[in-house]
């Protein structure tokens, strides 16, 4: 790159990064190399180098939503043992995949089933799915959730971690019903599900059938409540048959 200064004393590359194309900036050499072993036209090369610096851009925000995102392990579908999991609709489920009804229609998608079944991994294959397509999203853990709502009751900031957890476009709960609850929590608990109810959709595991959520609950009525707001517009994947996928410990 000639990056000799120009009559205000601004050199091309301080130029390109007060504009923050820093994409054009790596790359100017290689453009005009393409340009003119490829003979592109202004216009062709123009064009070029805004759709690299637009990828960029994009791939950047994406990398900063994963990141945002706060995922332990970044599982993806593709890599999913479904030949592990016979007892699975792998097509219904990649049905939901696919077609990402679950974002465009606010729908909760909720697995059910034993300890290492897989579920986890399948809410998280969604999340990113939903983040990759341009929306926020945001892994919590059942127990650090319910943690930050006691806490928020304590200081009276519910308002503030609701607000936070509304934000999201794609929120993950994992493991819920690891934890019984306090009365308090339950109440945010449940106020968050009912604020985001069809407006922007859930992904929610448990190791526990319906029917037991009463256990960590403690309260038959938001129990009740709770669970005809999740499942009301949404999908339940019953992974209860499945097997664990995790490597069995020599005796």
């Amino acid at each position: 790159m000639n990056d000799t200064k120009d009559t205000t004393g601004t050199s091309l590359s301080e130029k390109l990064s007060y504009l923050r194309l820093r994409t054009l900036s790596a790359h100017w050499d290689a453009y005009l190399k393409l340009a003119a072993q490829k003979r592109y036209s202004h216009d062709r090369l123009l064009r070029h180098i805004v759709g690299e610096e637009y990828r960029s851009k994009r791939d950047n925000a994406r990398r900063l939503r994963l990141q945002k995102a706060r995922i332990p392990e970044a599982l993806v579908i593709e890599t999913f043992p479904f030949d592990r999991q016979p007892k699975l609709n792998k097509k219904k489920l990649m049905a939901h995949y696919d077609s990402m009804t679950y974002m465009s229609e606010a729908q909760n998608i909720i697995w059910l089933g034993g300890t290492g079944c897989g579920k986890t991994g399948l809410a998280t294959s969604f999340l990113i799915h939903a983040i990759n397509h341009g929306h926020s999203g945001r892994y919590v853990h059942f127990a650090e959730l319910v943690n930050e709502l006691y806490r928020a009751c304590a200081d009276h900031s519910q308002e503030k971690v609701l607000k936070k957890y509304l934000r999201y476009d794609c929120l993950h709960i994992d493991e819920i019903g690891y934890v019984e609850v306090e009365p308090e929590q339950v109440g945010q608990f449940f106020t968050l599900m009912h604020k985001r109810h069809k407006r922007k959709p859930t992904l929610i595991t448990s190791n526990l059938g319906f029917g037991d959520w009463n256990s960590f609950l403690k309260n038959d009525h938001l129990t009740a409540a709770l669970i005809d707001r999740l499942t009301e517009n949404s999908h339940v994947i019953n992974m209860k048959g499945c097997k664990s996928l995790r490597p069995k410990l020599s005796q």
